[in-house]
């Protein structure tokens, strides 16, 4: 099932989610492997240590002893990046401090998911991950099994492995054995569809949606691609509109970011700089 947040902690996440998005552009594959295992490792360790999360989560704590007291803990066991992650996490208030393991396993899991995005293997993952949450739901006793958490974590994990046999790919492997070690009394079969559906939403962040006032070349399409593929770090595809309202140049969104070079576009911006 969702997880569902109050207003502080869903603010939270989200610009957790832009800060590692902004980092995952530009970081490398095994940089963000690194990153998502070990994040990982801290929503463990937070759910297993009860007084360290509250003190961690607590939103009447001041930020920087919440920062300090991570240092203390974790700073001489995982990445500058990781720590760099973590720090954005307890900068944020939290409306409760559970929501924090919420925070850092939705990290981690964007983060690994980053990873496959710059390898080319997104849509084998995401296609993995859906198929496992049907066998789930096909299955009941086995996704009984694999959320039983009176069975020792290395018995169930050991269970998913049998099930996988190897024809998963790392990172789907990764997500769901992490799921597995740490279910929280959710349904696995609906966390692996929605494990697919993170996949599916970062898929199309590679997505570039142009408007343009007349169309493009082939030759000018391919040059467009080239540039957003070096800017971003990954692979680009383009879905091209034609509008002509905007009079010249190229509106361009990948994800939330809009690049406005646009005639129309500079015309309104000159507008807003003119005295009223």
């Amino acid at each position: 099932m969702a997880v569902v947040l109050q207003a502080a902690s869903r603010e939270a996440l989200a610009s957790a989610g832009a800060r590692l998005d902004a980092f995952a552009d530009k970081a490398k594959v095994d940089v963000l492997v690194q990153v998502g295992e070990e994040l990982f490792a801290i929503a463990e360790l937070l759910v297993a240590q009860k007084a360290l999360r509250r003190l961690l989560g607590d939103p009447a704590a001041d930020e920087s002893a919440r920062v300090a007291l991570a240092q203390q803990v974790l700073g001489s066991k995982v990445s500058k990046p990781t720590f760099e992650q973590l720090t954005g996490l307890l900068r944020a208030r939290w409306s409760r401090s559970l929501d924090l393991v919420d925070g850092v396993e939705s990290l981690a899991r964007q983060a690994t998911l980053a990873a496959a995005e710059k390898n080319g293997k997104l849509d084998d993952v995401e296609d993995e991950l859906f198929r496992f949450g049907r066998i789930l739901d096909r299955e009941p006793q086995l996704n009984g099994l694999l959320a039983d958490t009176a069975t020792p974590v290395g018995g169930r994990t050991a269970l998913l492995d049998q099930v996988l046999g190897g024809k998963v790919s790392t990172t789907t492997a990764t997500l769901l054995r992490q799921t597995v070690r740490l279910p929280r009394g959710r349904h696995l079969d609906v966390i692996a569809e929605e494990l697919a559906e993170l996949a599916a939403a970062r898929r199309d962040r590679s997505v570039a949606k142009v408007r343009t006032a007349v169309a493009l070349t082939s030759e000018q399409e391919q040059k467009l691609v080239d540039k957003l593929t070096r800017l971003y770090g990954r692979a680009i595809s383009l879905q091209v509109e034609l509008d002509e309202r905007l009079l010249g140049g190229l509106v361009v969104q990948v994800g939330d970011e809009v690049i406005d070079g646009s005639v129309a576009g500079k015309l309104a911006a000159a507008r807003r700089t003119l005295p009223s």
